[in-house]
Protein backbone atom coordinates (compact mmCIF):
# COMPACT_ATOMS: atom_id res chain seq x y z
CA UNK A 1 0.00 0.00 0.00
CA UNK A 2 0.91 3.32 -0.41
CA UNK A 3 -0.10 6.69 1.56
CA UNK A 4 -2.84 8.61 0.15
CA UNK A 5 -1.92 12.43 0.35
CA UNK A 6 -4.04 15.58 0.51
CA UNK A 7 -2.26 18.61 0.19
CA UNK A 8 -3.27 22.83 -0.19
CA UNK A 9 -2.89 24.34 -3.30
CA UNK A 10 0.68 25.55 -2.51
CA UNK A 11 3.21 23.60 -3.38
CA UNK A 12 5.18 22.23 -0.71
CA UNK A 13 8.56 20.69 -2.84
CA UNK A 14 11.22 22.56 -1.59
CA UNK A 15 13.03 24.85 -3.68
CA UNK A 16 16.43 22.93 -3.33
CA UNK A 17 15.60 19.53 -4.72
CA UNK A 18 14.90 17.25 -1.92
CA UNK A 19 14.24 13.45 -3.05
CA UNK A 20 10.36 13.89 -2.54
CA UNK A 21 8.15 11.28 -3.37
CA UNK A 22 5.26 11.82 -5.17
CA UNK A 23 2.85 9.28 -3.46
CA UNK A 24 -0.40 11.18 -4.64
CA UNK A 25 -3.82 8.74 -4.20
CA UNK A 26 -5.89 9.05 -7.38
CA UNK A 27 -8.58 11.70 -7.75
CA UNK A 28 -8.31 13.00 -4.62
CA UNK A 29 -9.02 17.02 -4.85
CA UNK A 30 -6.23 19.40 -3.23
CA UNK A 31 -7.67 21.42 -0.42
CA UNK A 32 -6.44 24.76 1.32
CA UNK A 33 -5.16 24.65 4.75
CA UNK A 34 -6.82 27.29 6.82
CA UNK A 35 -5.04 30.50 6.79
CA UNK A 36 -3.36 30.19 3.28
CA UNK A 37 -4.38 32.27 0.86
CA UNK A 38 -5.94 29.94 -1.71
CA UNK A 39 -7.92 31.66 -4.58
CA UNK A 40 -10.37 29.75 -6.28
CA UNK A 41 -13.71 27.61 -4.04
CA UNK A 42 -13.13 24.91 -2.00
CA UNK A 43 -13.83 21.39 -3.22
CA UNK A 44 -17.63 20.44 -2.17
CA UNK A 45 -16.71 17.04 -0.85
CA UNK A 46 -13.92 16.83 1.83
CA UNK A 47 -10.93 14.43 0.50
CA UNK A 48 -10.76 13.43 4.37
CA UNK A 49 -14.27 13.16 4.85
CA UNK A 50 -14.77 11.10 1.58
CA UNK A 51 -11.80 8.65 2.11
CA UNK A 52 -12.38 7.89 5.54
CA UNK A 53 -16.01 7.03 4.84
CA UNK A 54 -15.05 5.28 1.48
CA UNK A 55 -11.77 3.88 2.35
CA UNK A 56 -10.73 0.74 3.76
CA UNK A 57 -11.94 -0.69 7.15
CA UNK A 58 -8.73 -0.04 9.09
CA UNK A 59 -7.08 3.63 8.06
CA UNK A 60 -5.80 6.42 10.29
CA UNK A 61 -6.13 10.38 9.05
CA UNK A 62 -2.66 11.98 9.84
CA UNK A 63 -1.88 15.84 9.72
CA UNK A 64 1.78 16.32 9.41
CA UNK A 65 4.10 19.62 9.29
CA UNK A 66 6.58 16.57 8.41
CA UNK A 67 8.13 17.19 5.10
CA UNK A 68 7.08 14.84 2.40
CA UNK A 69 9.81 12.83 1.70
CA UNK A 70 10.30 12.24 5.30
CA UNK A 71 6.75 11.68 5.87
CA UNK A 72 5.92 9.44 3.11
CA UNK A 73 8.92 6.84 3.73
CA UNK A 74 7.44 6.22 7.17
CA UNK A 75 4.23 6.19 6.43
CA UNK A 76 4.90 3.64 3.69
CA UNK A 77 6.83 1.70 6.28
CA UNK A 78 3.95 1.44 8.61
CA UNK A 79 1.43 0.88 6.23
CA UNK A 80 3.27 -2.18 5.22
CA UNK A 81 3.72 -3.66 8.35
CA UNK A 82 0.38 -2.66 10.05
CA UNK A 83 -2.13 -3.13 7.25
CA UNK A 84 -3.26 0.14 8.35
CA UNK A 85 -4.01 2.47 5.41
CA UNK A 86 -2.87 5.79 6.16
CA UNK A 87 -4.29 9.08 5.12
CA UNK A 88 -1.70 12.02 5.10
CA UNK A 89 -3.03 15.84 4.93
CA UNK A 90 0.46 17.80 4.52
CA UNK A 91 0.94 21.17 5.01
CA UNK A 92 2.98 23.83 3.13
CA UNK A 93 6.64 25.10 3.34
CA UNK A 94 5.56 28.89 3.81
CA UNK A 95 2.96 28.21 6.75
CA UNK A 96 4.80 25.31 8.08
CA UNK A 97 2.65 24.53 11.25
CA UNK A 98 -0.13 27.14 11.34
CA UNK A 99 -2.40 25.97 9.11
CA UNK A 100 -2.90 22.84 10.07
CA UNK A 101 -2.72 24.15 13.44
CA UNK A 102 -5.52 26.48 12.76
CA UNK A 103 -7.73 24.15 10.80
CA UNK A 104 -7.31 21.27 14.02
CA UNK A 105 -8.45 24.18 15.99
CA UNK A 106 -11.67 24.94 13.75
CA UNK A 107 -12.29 21.60 14.08
CA UNK A 108 -12.36 21.00 17.18
CA UNK A 109 -15.76 19.85 18.04
CA UNK A 110 -16.02 17.19 14.81
CA UNK A 111 -12.55 16.02 14.42
CA UNK A 112 -11.18 14.83 11.39
CA UNK A 113 -7.41 14.02 12.28
CA UNK A 114 -6.61 10.93 14.23
CA UNK A 115 -3.01 11.86 14.91
CA UNK A 116 -0.99 15.19 14.50
CA UNK A 117 3.27 14.35 13.96
CA UNK A 118 4.58 17.59 14.00
CA UNK A 119 8.68 18.73 12.90
CA UNK A 120 8.31 21.39 15.79
CA UNK A 121 6.83 21.29 19.58
CA UNK A 122 5.52 24.63 19.71
CA UNK A 123 1.98 24.52 17.99
CA UNK A 124 2.05 20.98 19.13
CA UNK A 125 1.77 22.71 23.09
CA UNK A 126 -0.77 25.14 22.25
CA UNK A 127 -3.27 22.28 20.99
CA UNK A 128 -2.62 20.80 23.89
CA UNK A 129 -3.36 23.78 25.55
CA UNK A 130 -6.73 24.40 23.49
CA UNK A 131 -7.93 20.49 24.15
CA UNK A 132 -7.31 19.35 21.19
CA UNK A 133 -5.19 16.69 21.79
CA UNK A 134 -6.11 13.37 24.07
CA UNK A 135 -3.79 11.95 26.82
CA UNK A 136 -2.25 8.96 25.64
CA UNK A 137 0.19 6.85 27.02
CA UNK A 138 2.56 5.01 24.70
CA UNK A 139 3.03 1.80 26.75
CA UNK A 140 5.56 0.08 24.26
CA UNK A 141 7.87 3.26 23.61
CA UNK A 142 8.18 3.82 27.45
CA UNK A 143 9.01 0.06 27.72
CA UNK A 144 11.21 0.06 24.95
CA UNK A 145 13.22 3.10 25.82
CA UNK A 146 13.97 1.49 29.51
CA UNK A 147 12.98 3.48 32.71
CA UNK A 148 10.16 5.24 30.84
CA UNK A 149 10.26 7.83 27.92
CA UNK A 150 12.13 10.99 28.77
CA UNK A 151 10.47 13.86 30.79
CA UNK A 152 11.83 16.80 29.08
CA UNK A 153 10.50 14.77 25.89
CA UNK A 154 7.18 14.64 26.96
CA UNK A 155 3.54 16.60 28.14
CA UNK A 156 3.37 15.73 32.34
CA UNK A 157 -0.43 14.61 31.08
CA UNK A 158 0.31 12.71 28.27
CA UNK A 159 -1.23 14.97 25.54
CA UNK A 160 2.66 15.09 23.27
CA UNK A 161 5.28 13.45 23.33
CA UNK A 162 8.67 14.71 21.43
CA UNK A 163 11.14 12.80 19.67
CA UNK A 164 13.73 12.75 16.33
CA UNK A 165 15.41 15.88 17.09
CA UNK A 166 16.59 18.70 15.18
CA UNK A 167 19.13 21.82 16.24
CA UNK A 168 19.13 25.37 15.49
CA UNK A 169 22.66 26.26 13.61
CA UNK A 170 24.40 28.75 12.09
CA UNK A 171 25.37 27.72 8.48
CA UNK A 172 28.15 29.77 6.59
CA UNK A 173 29.68 30.04 2.77
CA UNK A 174 32.25 27.65 2.81
CA UNK A 175 34.30 29.74 0.23
CA UNK A 176 34.24 32.63 1.97
CA UNK A 177 34.31 31.81 5.70
CA UNK A 178 36.88 29.42 7.53
CA UNK A 179 35.72 30.71 11.25
CA UNK A 180 32.28 31.70 11.57
CA UNK A 181 30.41 33.49 14.19
CA UNK A 182 29.47 31.20 16.70
CA UNK A 183 26.57 33.27 18.89
CA UNK A 184 23.76 35.21 18.01
CA UNK A 185 25.43 38.73 18.98
CA UNK A 186 28.23 37.77 16.59
CA UNK A 187 25.40 38.11 13.56
CA UNK A 188 24.92 42.14 14.70
CA UNK A 189 28.19 42.75 14.07
CA UNK A 190 29.20 45.77 11.39
CA UNK A 191 31.75 43.46 9.80
CA UNK A 192 28.42 41.10 8.68
CA UNK A 193 26.44 44.26 7.51
CA UNK A 194 23.99 42.44 4.86
CA UNK A 195 25.77 38.78 4.89
CA UNK A 196 23.19 37.09 7.19
CA UNK A 197 19.80 35.85 6.46
CA UNK A 198 16.97 34.03 8.50
CA UNK A 199 13.72 32.93 7.03
CA UNK A 200 10.72 35.34 8.28
CA UNK A 201 10.29 35.05 12.00
CA UNK A 202 6.74 34.38 11.82
CA UNK A 203 6.04 30.63 11.78
CA UNK A 204 8.24 27.28 12.19
CA UNK A 205 11.31 26.79 13.44
CA UNK A 206 12.54 30.11 13.27
CA UNK A 207 9.89 31.61 15.07
CA UNK A 208 10.46 29.26 17.67
CA UNK A 209 13.29 30.08 18.14
CA UNK A 210 13.20 33.60 18.63
CA UNK A 211 10.37 32.71 21.42
CA UNK A 212 13.07 30.98 23.53
CA UNK A 213 15.11 34.04 23.18
CA UNK A 214 11.93 35.78 24.54
CA UNK A 215 11.28 33.09 26.92
CA UNK A 216 15.16 32.83 28.28
CA UNK A 217 16.11 36.92 27.83
CA UNK A 218 13.02 38.54 28.07
CA UNK A 219 11.28 40.47 25.72
CA UNK A 220 13.08 43.73 26.24
CA UNK A 221 16.98 41.99 25.12
CA UNK A 222 15.45 40.02 22.44
CA UNK A 223 14.12 43.47 20.92
CA UNK A 224 17.65 44.66 21.29
CA UNK A 225 18.84 41.87 19.73
CA UNK A 226 15.95 42.26 16.29
CA UNK A 227 16.89 46.12 16.28
CA UNK A 228 20.98 45.34 15.49
CA UNK A 229 20.36 42.96 13.31
CA UNK A 230 17.74 45.08 11.20
CA UNK A 231 20.36 48.07 11.54
CA UNK A 232 22.70 45.36 10.50
CA UNK A 233 20.73 44.89 7.40
CA UNK A 234 19.52 41.18 8.05
CA UNK A 235 18.31 39.50 4.82
CA UNK A 236 14.64 37.71 5.27
CA UNK A 237 13.79 35.00 3.30
CA UNK A 238 10.10 32.72 2.91
CA UNK A 239 11.95 29.39 4.81
CA UNK A 240 14.84 28.06 6.17
CA UNK A 241 15.78 26.03 3.24
CA UNK A 242 15.58 29.24 1.00
CA UNK A 243 18.35 30.94 3.49
CA UNK A 244 20.75 27.37 2.83
CA UNK A 245 19.82 28.12 -0.94
CA UNK A 246 21.36 32.08 -1.07
CA UNK A 247 23.85 31.08 0.91
CA UNK A 248 25.05 28.71 -2.28
CA UNK A 249 23.95 31.41 -4.22
CA UNK A 250 25.93 33.82 -3.11
CA UNK A 251 23.82 36.01 -1.86
CA UNK A 252 24.49 36.18 2.09
CA UNK A 253 27.38 34.48 3.87
CA UNK A 254 26.02 33.44 7.18
CA UNK A 255 21.92 32.22 7.93
CA UNK A 256 20.42 30.98 11.10
CA UNK A 257 18.40 27.85 9.89
CA UNK A 258 17.79 24.08 10.75
CA UNK A 259 20.40 21.19 10.76
CA UNK A 260 18.44 19.05 8.46
CA UNK A 261 18.26 22.10 5.78
CA UNK A 262 22.35 22.36 5.75
CA UNK A 263 22.42 18.59 5.09
CA UNK A 264 20.71 18.63 2.18
CA UNK A 265 22.19 21.22 0.72
CA UNK A 266 25.45 19.43 1.48
CA UNK A 267 23.85 16.13 -0.04
CA UNK A 268 23.44 18.91 -3.26
CA UNK A 269 26.68 19.73 -3.43
CA UNK A 270 26.50 23.41 -2.30
CA UNK A 271 29.33 25.02 -0.04
CA UNK A 272 27.46 25.78 2.86
CA UNK A 273 28.62 24.06 6.43
CA UNK A 274 27.41 24.63 10.08
CA UNK A 275 28.47 25.58 13.39
CA UNK A 276 26.61 25.25 16.60
CA UNK A 277 25.95 28.01 18.99
CA UNK A 278 28.39 27.98 21.52
CA UNK A 279 27.01 27.97 25.27
CA UNK A 280 28.20 30.72 27.48
CA UNK A 281 26.79 29.54 30.43
CA UNK A 282 28.45 27.79 33.39
CA UNK A 283 27.59 23.95 33.79
CA UNK A 284 24.45 23.38 35.91
CA UNK A 285 22.92 27.07 35.13
CA UNK A 286 19.05 25.98 34.52
CA UNK A 287 17.56 27.17 31.37
CA UNK A 288 15.14 29.39 33.12
CA UNK A 289 14.29 33.06 33.02
CA UNK A 290 16.24 34.95 35.43
CA UNK A 291 18.71 32.37 35.22
CA UNK A 292 20.17 33.51 31.46
CA UNK A 293 21.79 36.60 31.08
CA UNK A 294 20.23 38.83 28.45
CA UNK A 295 21.80 38.12 25.47
CA UNK A 296 24.18 35.31 26.99
CA UNK A 297 24.77 32.68 24.39
CA UNK A 298 23.18 29.64 25.61
CA UNK A 299 23.92 26.62 23.03
CA UNK A 300 22.30 25.29 19.86
CA UNK A 301 18.38 25.19 20.25
CA UNK A 302 17.07 21.32 20.01
CA UNK A 303 13.31 20.92 18.25
CA UNK A 304 12.01 17.36 18.24
CA UNK A 305 9.41 16.38 16.43
CA UNK A 306 6.39 15.62 18.43
CA UNK A 307 3.19 13.12 18.19
CA UNK A 308 -0.30 13.50 19.10
CA UNK A 309 -3.43 11.66 19.62
CA UNK A 310 -6.42 14.04 18.39
CA UNK A 311 -9.09 14.43 20.89
CA UNK A 312 -12.16 12.92 19.61
CA UNK A 313 -10.57 11.51 16.36
CA UNK A 314 -12.49 8.81 14.96
CA UNK A 315 -9.64 6.20 14.93
CA UNK A 316 -8.45 5.59 18.51
CA UNK A 317 -6.75 2.15 17.85
CA UNK A 318 -5.27 2.67 14.29
CA UNK A 319 -4.18 6.19 15.88
CA UNK A 320 -2.54 4.00 19.18
CA UNK A 321 -0.36 1.90 16.32
CA UNK A 322 1.11 4.97 14.23
CA UNK A 323 1.84 7.07 17.82
CA UNK A 324 3.68 4.11 18.72
CA UNK A 325 5.47 3.39 15.52
CA UNK A 326 6.48 7.01 15.32
CA UNK A 327 8.16 6.32 18.95
CA UNK A 328 9.53 3.04 18.51
CA UNK A 329 13.30 1.98 17.72
CA UNK A 330 12.35 1.58 13.96
CA UNK A 331 10.68 4.94 13.37
CA UNK A 332 13.57 6.94 14.90
CA UNK A 333 16.27 4.77 13.00
CA UNK A 334 13.89 5.43 9.51
CA UNK A 335 13.89 9.09 10.55
CA UNK A 336 17.90 9.02 11.15
CA UNK A 337 18.52 7.44 7.75
CA UNK A 338 16.80 9.77 5.99
CA UNK A 339 18.14 13.07 4.33
CA UNK A 340 16.72 14.87 7.89
CA UNK A 341 19.43 13.21 10.19
CA UNK A 342 17.26 13.69 12.92
CA UNK A 343 19.09 12.71 15.92
CA UNK A 344 17.32 10.10 17.78
CA UNK A 345 16.75 10.10 21.65
CA UNK A 346 18.03 6.68 22.22
CA UNK A 347 21.73 6.69 22.70
CA UNK A 348 22.78 3.66 20.76
CA UNK A 349 20.75 4.90 17.72
CA UNK A 350 22.27 8.43 17.76
CA UNK A 351 25.67 7.17 18.24
CA UNK A 352 25.27 5.25 15.57
CA UNK A 353 24.21 8.57 13.74
CA UNK A 354 26.94 10.06 14.48
CA UNK A 355 29.65 7.16 14.19
CA UNK A 356 28.04 7.93 10.29
CA UNK A 357 27.89 11.69 10.19
CA UNK A 358 29.98 13.30 13.19
CA UNK A 359 28.76 16.86 12.49
CA UNK A 360 25.05 15.35 14.16
CA UNK A 361 26.78 15.60 17.81
CA UNK A 362 25.38 18.16 18.91
CA UNK A 363 27.21 20.54 21.20
CA UNK A 364 26.09 21.65 24.19
CA UNK A 365 22.31 21.32 23.23
CA UNK A 366 19.70 23.36 24.80
CA UNK A 367 16.63 22.65 26.25
CA UNK A 368 14.39 24.77 27.47
CA UNK A 369 10.80 24.32 28.70
CA UNK A 370 9.19 24.01 25.77
CA UNK A 371 5.81 25.54 26.98
CA UNK A 372 7.62 28.22 28.01
CA UNK A 373 9.02 28.91 24.75
CA UNK A 374 5.19 27.94 23.27
CA UNK A 375 4.12 30.67 25.76
CA UNK A 376 5.76 33.34 23.73
CA UNK A 377 5.02 32.45 20.46
CA UNK A 378 2.55 35.30 20.25
CA UNK A 379 5.30 37.86 21.56
CA UNK A 380 7.96 36.65 19.18
CA UNK A 381 5.86 37.10 16.22
CA UNK A 382 4.65 40.82 17.60
CA UNK A 383 8.10 41.80 17.87
CA UNK A 384 9.12 40.79 14.17
CA UNK A 385 6.34 42.43 12.93
CA UNK A 386 7.08 46.06 14.50
CA UNK A 387 10.58 45.40 14.06
CA UNK A 388 11.62 44.20 11.43
CA UNK A 389 8.57 45.65 9.71
CA UNK A 390 6.84 42.18 8.01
Amino acid sequence: MRPTRVQPRASRTRSHGLKIKSLMGGALALVCGVLVSCGGEAPETDPVEQQTSDGPTRSVVLYTSADDYLADQVVAVFEQRTGIDVLVVGDTEATKTVGLYQRLINEKDAPRADVWWSSEPFYTVRLAEEGVLAPFTASRAHEDFGGGWPSAMRAEDGTWYGFALRARVIAYDTRKITDPPRTLRDLAEPSWSGKVGIARPLFGTTVGHVASLVHLWGEGPTRSWFEAMAANNLRLYDSNSAVVRAIADGEIELALTDTDDVWVGQEAGWPVGLVYEATELPPGVPLVRGEVPPLASFGPLTIPNTVARVAGGPNAAEAAELIEFLLSAEGERLIMGSDSRNVPLRADLASELAAEHPDTVIDSPAQPDLSGVAAEIETARDLAREVLGI
